[in-house]
């Protein structure tokens, strides 16, 4: 049982955060590797695209018409790494840039940080709707 409609949403957020921080920490593994080329887990985006398509949506007015909303739910959870284009290369062709990294991890936890509160919350709101209804 969810607590509410966007729990699912949250979660997958918060899991894309994770994975984002691992990808954010193997650049900086790697910042002395030659030829390493920094790593960018790209979703947001896809999900933009997603919600964008998803304004023009199917009307289903009869059991036997096709449904195109577990599509678009699967797409949402996509995720998937790059390599960053653009960025100045060292000597070695390494392109990690250790200050934007670590913006970038920081700018992560925060968002991250702010996802948990909001599971919290969320959770807590759905709590204290079940112990108000117990006491009817």
């Amino acid at each position: 049982m969810k607590a509410s409609s966007v729990t699912d949403l949250l979660f997958n957020q918060l899991s894309f955060r994770g994975d984002r921080q691992n990808v954010i920490s193997s650049n900086i593994a790697n910042i002395d590797t030659p030829n390493y080329k920094t790593k960018e887990l790209v979703f947001e985006k896809e999900l933009k695209k997603v919600q964008d398509d998803s304004d023009l949506k199917l009307s289903t007015t009869n059991g036997k018409h096709i449904s195109n909303f577990g599509e678009i739910e699967e797409k949402s959870s996509d995720s998937r790494i790059v390599d960053v284009e653009g960025l100045e290369e060292q000597n070695d062709g390494n392109n990690v840039n250790l200050d934007q990294q670590m913006s970038e991890m920081s700018k992560n936890k925060v968002i991250f940080d702010a996802i948990q509160a909001s599971i919290t919350k969320d959770s807590r709101l759905f709590r204290s709707v079940i112990d108000a209804s117990a006491k009817n």
